[in-house]
């Protein structure tokens, strides 16, 4: 089969790849669609390895049809040969066939495309894990969004939104703004105009102070927002792209008891890795199927355009997912 490799110069090329063989516990997926994120762009410069066993080639959430199926497999689940699916993988999405344990495995929702489907693993088992087991959000709660024009905002904020929260969310142009509004926040920051921690602390008096945080920017200004959060609130820190360092004021951690949370969905175990997807199936599908929460897809690119693909997500171009499509 072919996959998308890394040349020496960090440069991309569709190429021969041994076969995947299947484990007792696994399914083959024939791939049609491979859905991008950062992380992506991360192994592609040698910051951010495979775990041990999958396959060096990136990519980390696709839909497909499965092809083959392991004993195991067969014996302890219901899928069967012909089905679609989506799935979560450790790596090795870039490809024409995938070998895939057979719990990191989901129906594609109703009403939903294969490229939608694809885009729907990765980052809603993130947007999930964060919001609700990490986040414990419940309805009439406020949610800080970082990040609204990002692929994982895209899905976050309609999650939220779906399950009864307000969410405030931050933008660095009206324009970008403007690209947003189908998600539906309540309040859209354009931080080259408003000072969001001035924003936060305007909520917080206005009795709608922010309960969960989900920070995938962090730098100076982390430290200054996390003071206008309510009493128990949680900020989760995903990923730190605008700095990895910031000042924070001790004394008002404790006195709101306020909870700093590092999270990332790479480096949860198998089995709650598992629950998630079990939890995504059970909860929120159905909202899938109903149109209240469905993927934002910026762009669809046959997969031998891998490199452009990124391209657009290194200049921060997308408002939603990037998807890579295979033939064949």
């Amino acid at each position: 089969m072919k996959a998308i490799l890394v040349n020496d110069d960090r440069s991309l090329r569709w190429d021969n790849v041994p076969d995947p063989v299947i484990k007792s516990e696994e399914v083959l997926v024939k791939i049609e669609a491979a859905a991008l994120n950062r992380a992506d762009l991360m192994q592609r410069e040698g910051d951010y390895p495979p775990p041990p066993g999958c396959p060096e080639w990136m990519g980390l959430e696709i839909a497909g049809t499965i092809t083959e199926m392991g004993e195991e497999a067969k014996a302890k689940s219901n899928w069967k040969i012909g089905d679609k699916v989506c799935a979560l993988l450790g790596g090795g999405g870039y490809a024409e066939y995938v070998a895939v344990k057979y719990d990191m495995l989901m129906p594609v929702p109703e009403n939903c495309t294969m490229v939608e489907a694809a885009a729907i693993p990765e980052a809603f088992a993130t947007a999930y894990l964060n919001l609700f087991i990490e986040g414990g959000i419940k309805e009439g709660n406020t949610l800080l969004m970082n990040a609204g024009a990002s692929g994982l905002a895209s899905v976050i904020i309609p999650m939220a939104k779906a399950f009864g929260a307000r969410v405030i969310t931050t933008v660095l142009t009206d324009e970008i703004a403007n690209s947003i509004k189908h998600l539906n926040a309540d309040r859209v920051v354009v931080t080259t105009k408003e000072d969001i921690s001035e924003v936060l602390k305007e909520e917080l008096e206005n009795g709608h102070g922010v309960d969960v945080a989900i920070d995938c920017l962090g730098g100076e200004i982390m430290g200054k927002c996390i003071h206008y959060l309510t009493h128990g609130a949680r900020w989760i820190m995903i990923a730190a792209l605008a700095g990895t360092k910031t000042e924070i004021d001790l004394k008002n951690i404790y006195v709101r008891n306020v909870r700093i949370i590092g999270s990332t969905l790479r480096s949860r175990t198998p089995e709650m890795k598992a629950f998630i997807l079990s939890e995504l199936v059970k909860n929120v599908f159905p909202k899938i199927a109903t149109g209240e929460v469905k993927p934002t897809i910026h762009a669809v690119l046959p997969i031998q355009e891998a490199e452009a693909a990124h391209d657009i997500l290194y200049k921060g171009q997308n408002v939603g997912k990037v998807v890579l499509t295979v033939e064949g």
